[in-house]
């Protein structure tokens, strides 16, 4: 189901910030800023505010349509969630980012339900570390 369907269904109507915000996420290489966002949007429609970027972002959170993950560097990132659950292992000294699959992630899963009563929600993650060319 697209994130237009989705919205449609839950009632929000699509206004056109909403959309080129949808659009500016689905078109992007890679996780993106709510400020990157914006400079995409304004170029489209000039009179958008930012704080309509971070409203559209919320509810688009709420609807789980979107993950956010902080990378790092002291800013949230986005990323359409219908490519599924993925994971990031972040470089602190160099800043590369290497994507982690899922699977990796089912034995930390486990041990979280067994030994503490817990059941993690491991849509989006990032690992900070070393990469093993930075730790020589």
């Amino acid at each position: 189901m697209s994130c237009f369907q989705t919205l449609r269904e839950q009632g929000y109507r699509l206004t056109p910030q909403r959309v080129l915000v949808i659009e500016a996420i689905h078109d992007a290489e890679s996780h993106i800023s709510a400020e990157e966002i914006h400079a995409q949007v304004r170029a489209k429609y000039p009179e958008v505010n930012i704080s309509t970027v971070y409203r559209t972002l919320e509810l688009l959170k709420k609807l789980e349509l979107v993950t956010e993950t902080n990378m790092g560097e002291g800013i949230l990132r986005y990323h359409h969630a219908d490519e599924g659950h993925h994971h990031h292992l972040v470089c602190r000294k160099c800043g590369r980012i290497f994507d982690l699959d899922e699977s990796v992630l089912d034995s930390l899963t486990g041990a979280l339900i067994r030994e503490c009563g817990f059941v993690p929600d491991l849509k989006h993650l990032a690992i900070f570390g070393h990469c093993l060319e930075c730790q020589e």
